[in-house]
């Protein structure tokens, strides 16, 4: 009878077999797969090295390259690579692969703070777009296509762009659009779609970055698909990308001794979502459709999606369903409060808490019950806040952290930061630490970002104007993790 592990095939069936074999293992790891090697023993049956059989990542002939292949035909990208260094070492290694030292590179202001990794690598200058703020929610709409266009003209050194869809609050700009754009001016396109590894892969999703003609797309598949943290992948497509380039950076960054559970894991993961996605997904809609229908009657808390918005222009194409971002209408009630309010009382752990709203992250795994324990907390707690402290909420209002312009989860153009150094030559300078209260006009020596999601406030090289410490200041009331600030509130500034 075929045991319940085996019934995907692949990998892990692979390793399981081996485990099984009675081979007395002579090679790495230590821990030669005893029971008797401390806590986590039980994990470590599967837990191997490149052995005979199993195929080397970083030159991938046999198991591996075709787990490899499994994913990429599910996908539908021309080459697909696994990444156990999660999505950022996607991210380093597509923008490594595409640009130059000393060049430069045209970005959305709003990516992750792995895009500035990589052109402090490469000692790049940033050319931002900053996408728009979407009045409604107090979060970046999606990138616009003619911005792309008018900057890539402003700046026709920039042999890359880079642009992050969906956002860690689930907008989905329009990438066909920007595609089309960007091959026009010869350009390639990266998209760092680490949030939308679940999009393209069901008929009832939007499709994903591969569709519309991205260059390079970064996945992390633990994020929305069940499969193990930090497990990624890379997919390259089209004649732009020279991919010789590509793997020489993916041999330098990701690990020599990758990981075969986290491969496994990502293989296992595919095979699930070929085998049941599709029932998952239309799970996932219904569900999504009964909690918004029962969170709809609430007065100061809301949900954020499409249907919400006006009809004046906008340049997202979706919204993610993955993503619930909850948010609080209510000049007493914060986004920390109602999270702190979720895991306390309700034993609902969400993914984040801003200013004004909260991230709750949707799987195909979850369940009825994810659902509902989540639509009914939100609505006893909708009916707390009019009892309690009833004040009057007009349609659309927002109680968000603004400061000066500002808004979470990225920067508008209309507080954008004045850079007076490169990034890298910030980073790499003489610094000292400073209270924040003393930091006003100093250059920054070091990021400063909420986290999560990771999008920088300030990149190094920025000045550090009134606004900036005045949004920072808000952050560190309310409890938020804000990285760069030091435990006695200084931050890194340029000597």
């Amino acid at each position: 009878m075929e045991k319940k592990e085996d019934q995907y095939g692949g990998l892990y069936a692979a390793l399981s077999a081996y485990s099984r074999s009675g081979c007395y293992p002579y090679h790495m790891p230590g821990h030669k797969r005893s029971g008797q090697a401390g806590d986590m023993a039980r994990y470590y049956d599967i837990d191997i090295t490149e052995i005979d059989g199993f195929d080397d990542l970083h030159h991938a002939e046999g198991i591996l390259r075709d787990a490899m292949q499994f994913a990429n035909e599910l996908y539908g990208a021309e080459e697909t690579f696994y990444l156990v260094n999660g999505s950022t070492c996607g991210i380093l290694s597509s923008i490594l692969a595409v640009t130059e030292r000393g060049g430069e590179l045209l970005i959305a202001r709003n990516c992750h703070r792995s895009v500035y990794h990589a052109a402090i690598m490469r000692e790049l200058t940033l050319r931002y777009c900053y996408p728009p703020l979407l009045a409604e929610y107090g979060i970046c709409d999606g990138v616009p296509d003619k911005d792309i266009d008018r900057l890539l003209e402003k700046y026709p050194g920039c042999p890359a762009v880079v642009v992050t869809s969906p956002t860690y609050e689930g907008v989905i700009s329009d990438i066909g659009a920007i595609a089309a754009v960007v091959h026009a001016h010869g350009k390639i396109l990266i998209v760092d779609e680490a949030h939308g590894a679940h999009l393209g892969l069901d008929d009832s999703m939007p499709d994903g970055a591969l569709a519309h003609g991205a260059d390079l797309v970064i996945h992390s598949l633990h994020k929305t698909l069940p499969s193990m943290t930090q497990t990624a992948l890379l997919h390259v497509q089209g004649e732009r990308v020279d991919r010789g380039k590509l793997r020489a950076y993916l041999r330098m960054l990701q690990t020599s001794s990758p990981s075969y559970v986290m491969m496994a894991s990502m293989d296992s993961c595919m095979r699930y979502v070929k085998a049941h996605g599709a029932e998952r997904f239309a799970f996932m809609r219904r569900q999504y459709a009964l909690f918004c229908q029962k969170t709809e009657a609430c007065r100061y808390i809301r949900i954020g999606k499409m249907t919400d918005l006006s009809q004046k222009e906008h340049f997202l194409t979706d919204w993610d369903i993955a993503k619930l971002v909850i948010f609080v209408r209510h000049p007493s009630f914060d986004g920390r409060k109602l999270y702190d309010m979720l895991r306390q009382e309700y034993r609902l752990q969400p993914e984040m808490a801003a200013g004004d709203h909260v991230v709750a992250i949707m799987s195909i795994m979850d369940e009825e019950e994810g659902w509902q324990r989540l639509a009914d907390a939100l609505v006893q707690i909708d009916d707390r806040i009019e009892r309690e402290s009833p004040c009057a909420v007009q349609p659309g209002q927002t109680a968000a952290l603004q400061a000066d312009g500002r808004m979470e989860g990225g920067t508008p153009e209309t507080a954008k930061p004045v850079a007076v150094m490169g990034a890298a030559d910030a980073f790499f300078s003489v610094y000292t630490e400073v209270p924040l209260a003393e930091a006003e006009g100093r250059t920054t020596a070091d990021f400063v970002n909420l986290y999560p999601p990771g999008v920088p406030i300030l990149v190094p090289g920025e000045i550090i104007d009134g606004g900036a410490v005045a949004q920072i200041k808000a952050y560190l009331r309310m409890g938020l993790c804000v990285q760069g600030v030091s435990a006695d509130g200084r931050v890194a500034v340029v000597s």
